[in-house]
């Protein structure tokens, strides 16, 4: 997957949470990235939430702080 789609999707996450306060939208991307993105999704999204201009809105890049970090083999 394209670091644009993933970036696309993050956002897409994100959206659905606008009506929530910046603490707890953040809190609900992470939640439904972990339960939903296979491991190497999310693994790809948090070297996408590394770099500054990865087109990642500011609650899906806050967000990645949230993220379960898969485990490495």
């Amino acid at each position: 997957m394209t670091p644009d789609k993933l970036a696309y999707m993050a956002n897409q996450i994100a959206t659905a949470f606008a009506r929530l306060p910046d603490d707890e939208a953040e809190a609900a991307i992470a939640a439904h990235i972990d339960q939903f993105w296979d491991p190497r999704m999310r693994a790809r999204l948090l070297s996408l939430a590394e770099s500054p201009k990865t087109g990642l809105s500011d609650r899906a890049r806050g967000a990645a702080a949230l993220i379960r970090r898969p485990e490495t083999a």
